[in-house]
């Protein structure tokens, strides 16, 4: 028996929409560039995912509250973040082939380094000349000079559209709890250290290459701030660095593709800044950001609203404004990992299957249930199907040999098949197949909802 786990991303792209993990966005008006829509299976996935990170961020670990913020905020939100001023990507044309590029990512493939991050506009243009740096698609040296392009979408609040009634869909989740804060603070009665979590849609205007579901123009984020004491914030920091490794390896994703990089160039105001990044079939990419920002996002909100961020110790009485240690999940990016790393093409004696290993947490379907012949076994299949859905995700095949539909559910990682036949009706037992060493055993009826659910916790 062999085993392949490589697939290239074009691979990906034609499995997921096959099998119902992710269709091309606005598909038959020719589509929508870097925009992807979830799947029955694939939204499932994603929705198991969340409920991971929710289960790991907020239920287990004391003090976490997680909120769910509007996607439009008051505008002076984003002004205090920086983001009105300062969000914009340094993009530069090639006059030869009219193509786009960012001149940072030009200079640090060129250089194979990270300097681009570190250069102004300047130095960026006299770098790309000195250097006679090629665009990557015609290979000529002949950029125009950059322009900062805006990363925020603008939109329009009431019926007139002016720069007063300006507002952005939001480009991270993070101000939603940093405006909230003394909300959570006060409602939850919460003392230091504490966190606020939050999943939701952000929106970036993209225009560098997306690599299927890695870089789109619109994303969900799973966020989590943690409020500390300063003098806490270095130990909390390194602890959620490793705490965020070990949620992606209780995954399932093995620790040799996972690295931490730690971040050359820091924005002025962060103390420390890592992302754990993933090998994605076109190199290393970012899954998660982990940062200590320290009290500059409560400091910039409390200059702005001229309300006051401080905490006061109940101990000490003292009043200060807290550090803080921010936990990015990329949900799309980690839902993409996490399917290249279930993937895996087996050749057996006779035949070749594909199968999603995914944890059977993630599974989007616990169990299918498989009536062995229609004609005498579809009766009792479809009872046993409205009584397992009642208690997990369960789908139901009857077309096709019976090897044919453990083919189906071994592509969409569906960690148990159910075949329902002649010892059902008889002796009320089933037959119950684990995807990932294709070993049967027989079971009462009464025992499967008990032995399928101690085996997908997390």
């Amino acid at each position: 028996m062999e085993k392949d786990s490589n697939i290239t991303m074009e691979k990906m792209v034609s499995l997921c929409k096959q099998y119902g993990f992710i269709y091309q966005g606005s598909e038959i008006y020719d589509g929508l560039a870097n925009t992807w829509d979830y799947g029955p299976i694939g939204a499932r996935l994603k929705n198991n995912v969340k409920d991971a990170w929710r289960k790991r961020f907020i239920q287990e670990r004391p003090n976490a509250y997680e909120i769910d913020a509007d996607i439009l905020m008051h505008p002076n939100v984003w002004k205090a973040s920086g983001h009105v001023d300062s969000f914009a990507d340094p993009l530069i044309d090639c006059r030869e082939c009219k193509t786009r590029h960012r001149a940072d990512n030009l200079i640090n493939d060129f250089s194979n380094s990270s300097i681009g991050d570190k250069m102004s506009n300047e130095e960026m243009i006299k770098y790309i000349n000195d250097n006679k740096v090629p665009c990557p698609k015609c290979g000529k040296t002949n950029f125009t000079d950059i322009r900062q392009f805006k990363l925020m979408f603008e939109t329009y609040r009431g019926v007139i559209q002016d720069s007063k009634s300006v507002v952005y869909l939001r480009p991270e989740n993070a101000q939603g709890e940093y405006v909230n804060f003394l909300n959570v603070q006060r409602s939850m009665r919460a003392k230091l250290p504490f966190s606020i979590g939050q999943i939701g849609k952000a929106f970036r205007n993209e225009i560098t290459p997306g690599n299927f579901t890695f870089r789109t123009i619109e994303f969900e984020q799973m966020e989590y701030q943690t409020f500390c004491h300063k003098g806490d914030d270095t130990k909390l920091y390194e602890y959620f660095k490793e705490y965020g490794k070990k949620f992606y390896m209780d995954l399932g994703i093995k620790e040799e593709h996972l690295r931490f990089h730690d971040h050359e160039k820091l924005a002025f105001y962060a103390k420390a800044a890592c992302d754990i990044e993933y090998k994605f079939p076109f190199g290393f990419g970012e899954i998660n950001g982990t940062h200590n920002r320290t009290d500059y996002d409560l400091t910039r909100h409390q200059e702005c609203s001229k309300i006051s961020m401080e905490y006061q110790d109940p101990e000490t009485n003292e009043k200060f404004i807290p550090y803080i240690i921010e936990s990015t999940y990329g949900l799309d990016r980690s839902v993409l990992a996490i399917l290249f790393e279930s993937y895996e093409e087996e050749k057996l004696d006779n035949d070749t299957r594909e199968v999603m290993h995914f944890h059977p947490f993630l599974a989007p379907y616990k169990v299918a249930i498989l009536p062995l012949v229609k004609k005498y076994h579809k009766e009792k299949a479809e009872e046993l199907y409205k009584a397992f859905s009642k208690e997990f995700m369960t789908t139901y095949d009857e077309t096709a040999s019976i090897g044919k539909r453990y083919r189906r559910q071994d592509v969409i990682g569906t960690p148990f098949c159910i075949t329902v036949d002649d010892e059902t009706i008889n002796n009320n037992t089933v037959t119950i197949r684990d995807r990932d060493t294709m070993k049967q055993i027989t079971l009462s009826v009464n025992d499967v909802i008990d032995y399928v659910k101690s085996r997908i916790k997390f």
